[in-house]
């Protein structure tokens, strides 16, 4: 493990350098358009959210990462009294095309979404910024909002199967090639393109010495554990897991950690991105987990960093339409420092 841990930092920005509001590394972000950062983030006034009517809609608040995040954003904007109204769509865009609606009627200032189906809700969010409201799509570009705060996702995909590569290098080669199960979820673009971009990544870093044995959907913990159980069942040396997020991670551990009898062997892991305290605690752990690629820090980091993209679209102080955030690796070496920052 000290071999991997060797290996991603090399060359890598740390991500205990970039929490509170930082941003770690990005990719690919285009002329013109901005990477966020924590001096990015500084310029925010947080004071101006006072009393400000902020209607925030999300996919679900079911996914571990969302809630941690979520609570974080809610103590912001508690601490700053503004208005704020927070709804969970469950993933149905019927639901939150009305909740958007409500926003709408009700005369919002501003409105967050992280978007079910951002065709669907398009011409919507129009019809809000054309009654002076702010919008704000999280994850993906939209045309009609202020600002889309976003991930180059192939970019992120790449980084967590070059994670996952020098994991396999460490413990495998092309005569002994390490079989993986990729975990996935192709319903939506963005985690389509991170599952893209983990599989190239992972050939570029340890090609010749993996196969891939098994592909199977994994948005929930519930979901990745039974396809794992399935997996390991059908294939019992299949001794890798990569996925597209915390949900992925979570349940192929639970797999692991049942199959081997809560003795996980060295050649054992599992490797994605989000960040969640169970994420965390089991890489300290000696359970299957081996490594994230994280975003601005903590959960509570990423609340503070949501709140200040409020702060500064309100003020057009966004600077483009697409904002980048950034993304580094948490391992064992640094995991300490993101964990004691977490709700």
């Amino acid at each position: 493990m000290k071999k991997l841990i060797a290996l991603v930092l090399t060359g890598v920005i740390l991500l205990t350098g970039c929490a509170k509001g930082g941003g770690g590394k990005a990719f690919n972000v285009p002329e013109g358009e901005v990477q966020a950062d924590s001096a990015y983030y500084s310029k925010a006034d947080l004071n101006s959210l006072k009393d400000k009517k902020i209607g925030i809609t999300i996919q679900s608040l079911d996914n571990a990462y969302w809630a941690g995040v979520m609570g974080g954003l809610e103590e912001v904007l508690t601490k700053y009294q503004a208005n704020y109204k927070l709804v969970a769509c469950d993933q149905n865009v019927d639901t939150q095309i009305g909740q958007i609606e409500n926003f709408i009627t009700d005369n919002y200032d501003f409105i967050l979404v992280h978007a079910a189906d951002k065709n669907a809700i398009e011409d919507l969010c129009g019809q809000a910024r054309s009654k002076g409201i702010k919008v704000m799509c999280w994850d993906d570009t939209m045309t009609n909002s202020d600002v889309n705060w976003i991930l180059d996702n192939m970019s992120l995909g790449i980084e967590i199967g070059k994670l996952a590569g020098d994991f396999i290098n460490e413990h495998y080669d092309a005569s002994n090639k390490a079989k993986v199960c990729f975990i996935g979820y192709d319903a939506l673009e963005v985690l389509l393109d991170r599952g893209n971009g983990i599989k190239k990544g992972m050939e570029d870093v340890a090609g010749g010495k993996f196969e891939i044995v098994a592909e199977v959907d994994g948005l929930n913990p519930d979901q990745a554990q039974a396809a794992m159980d399935q997996v390991l069942k059908e294939t019992p040396d299949c001794n890798i897991a990569v996925g597209i997020g915390s949900g992925a991670m979570i349940g192929a551990n639970e797999s692991y950690m049942n199959f081997y009898n809560s003795q996980i062997p060295e050649e054992v892991g599992v490797i994605t991105t989000d960040v969640t305290k169970r994420q965390l605690n089991a890489i300290l752990s000696d359970e299957a987990c081996r490594g994230i690629i994280g975003f601005e820090g903590s959960d509570v980091d990423t609340g503070n960093a949501a709140a200040a993209m409020i702060a500064l679209v309100l003020a057009d102080q966004q600077g483009s339409h697409n904002v980048f955030r950034g993304f580094s690796p948490i391992t064992a070496d640094n995991v300490n420092a993101i964990l004691s920052n977490m709700k």
